[in-house]
């Protein structure tokens, strides 16, 4: 039996998982880890402390599964983006690697817009709607301005991914689905910005050498190997974004599919084959995991707005779900069945963090419109389900103002799980809704990628057809459908009303 070993590198936690060659999951083990806030904008973490987290998970996946390391063909990574790890010559990091969440480069992100927004320059080249702090370029000139003597050091500026290939291989890789939001990288032309580079006063020698996802980097060393308990003969491949390697996890690489991952955020992708820029600069586009193509790719409000009515006003389900061993949001979608679809009249605004994609309001508020004696806490709970759909359609028709088509949503995260928001989904959107068997989708996707790279399977695309397998398909009901155009009517107008009382506040 062959087996690929893939890892997750997550923000606040690593997952490390062992897959057959049919996509069954053999063993899994997760990883936490703290970051580090030493100011109230900065973000970091050790690299060391991602390293020993990857390094744990494999000790476990081998003790659970009891198998023989040399069965291990292949090791695939999905990675979070723009976490910047600057190394020295010998390839240690200089500090904490300054994660995506980090706020501190603003002023770094202001001066870079100033002189490469205008025109949209930047969008027409990276894809990024935006210049901000997230941006690696931001922080390297956030290094350059504030550790002069660490910046005077580096020798290479890495991604997550790019540094575990780096301690496993000694080489130093990288691939376009990350590198497109390090603003930096050409989009169009898949080659380092030269114009930025220059502002930024590094050379491409400061970078690592560019690849595509799912190809071959090399066999592990055989000190790494010795360390981690695998065999030196185990090869390693490129990976993806996270978020590129969920949607290929659950099969959504070609145009016409869509996939929505629903955790505390909700992420969307749309495969293209071909970059499609936003003429209103409301979609960013990235690069995707097949090669010479795209995907519309962008962050909004998701889970976090259910787990805080969760948190706050549903203790009891909380303790039923911990007595009887059940999922507390399992209870919240058996409440959320009992409501006709409309919630008679309650409307919601999910906003509780500012509205994301594609309003992009960082004064939005949440809301709840519309209530009456008549309405419980059950209404409530169908209209957090419906409103976070509600946002799904709305960059939905953003796609399809740009003349990508939507055939069918894949769905993947937290929220798959829930068939009541799953039906919803369909519903609203007037699309059928897939999940797939394997929860573990950005795993997944990262190993499909690395038994491709090693010839497991043909192509991305045979390698989804073995590995992903269908859970369940929702229909959309066409008995809902005019009772969900007034609500999302209403709920559109919503916003837009309320869009003044927003700025004042």
């Amino acid at each position: 039996m062959n087996y690929i070993l893939s890892i997750d590198a997550g923000t606040t936690a690593s997952k490390t998982s062992l897959f057959k060659e049919n996509g069954e999951l053999a063993a899994i083990s997760t990883q936490e880890y703290p970051l580090i806030t030493p100011t109230s904008l900065s973000v970091e973490i050790g690299a060391e402390t991602l390293w020993n987290a990857y390094k744990k998970g494999v000790s476990d996946v081998l003790d659970n599964s009891k198998i023989n390391k040399d069965e291990i063909k292949a090791i695939g990574i999905s990675a979070q983006g723009e976490t910047l790890i600057p190394v020295d010559k010998a390839g240690k990091p200089l500090r904490n690697a300054i994660v995506w969440l980090d706020n501190r480069a603003q002023e770094e992100a202001e001066i870079l817009s100033g002189e490469f927004d205008q025109g949209n320059e930047s969008f027409r080249i990276t894809g990024q709607v935006k210049i901000v702090p997230t941006w690696p370029a931001s922080k390297i000139l956030w290094i350059r301005r504030n550790e002069p003597e660490v910046f005077k050091k580096v020798s290479k500026y890495l991604l997550v991914e790019d540094y575990l290939i780096y301690r496993m291989t000694g080489k130093y890789v990288a691939e376009g689905s990350l590198l497109c939001s390090t603003l930096y990288w050409n989009i169009n032309t898949r080659r380092w910005w030269d114009e930025m580079l220059e502002r930024l006063e590094i050379t491409a020698d400061h970078l690592p050498e560019i690849r595509e996802s799912g190809e071959l980097v090399g066999q592990l060393l055989t000190s790494t190997a010795s360390d981690l308990g695998l065999s030196s003969k185990t090869a390693v491949a490129t990976g993806a974004l996270d978020q590129a390697a969920g949607a290929t996890g659950v099969g959504n690489i070609r145009p016409g599919f869509f996939s929505e991952n629903t955790g505390a955020a909700l992420a969307i992708c749309a495969p293209l084959d071909k970059p499609v820029f936003d003429t209103k600069g409301r979609m960013p586009i990235h690069y995707f995991v097949r090669p010479h193509s795209y995907m519309a790719h962008t962050f909004t409000t998701g889970g976090m707005v259910l787990r805080w009515f969760r948190d706050v006003f549903c203790q009891a389900e909380m303790n039923v779900g911990a007595a009887a061993a059940v999922d507390p949001y399992d209870l919240l979608g058996k409440e959320a069945e009992r409501v006709a679809p409309g919630c008679e009249g309650l409307l919601m605004l999910p906003h509780l963090q500012g509205a994301m994609a594609p309003e992009a309001n960082p004064k939005a508020k949440g809301v709840f419109y519309g209530f009456t004696l008549r309405h419980t806490k059950s209404h409530f709970i169908r209209a957090i389900m419906e409103a976070v759909i509600f946002i799904v359609r709305r960059n939905m028709e953003v796609l399809e103002d740009m003349g990508i088509r939507v055939t069918q949503i894949r769905s993947l995260g937290g929220g798959a799980r829930s068939r009541t928001w799953k039906q919803i989904e369909a519903d609203i959107t007037k699309r059928p809704v897939i999940t797939t068997k394997n929860e573990e989708a950005a795993c997944l996707g990262a190993a499909i990628l690395a038994g491709t790279a090693v010839g497991m399977y043909q192509s991305i695309d045979e390698a989804c057809e073995r590995m992903v397998a269908v859970k369940e398909r929702f229909e959309p009901n066409p008995a809902n459908s005019e009772i969900y155009d007034m609500a999302y009517r209403n709920y559109t107008q919503l916003y837009s009303d309320l869009c003044a009382m927003f700025q004042r506040q």
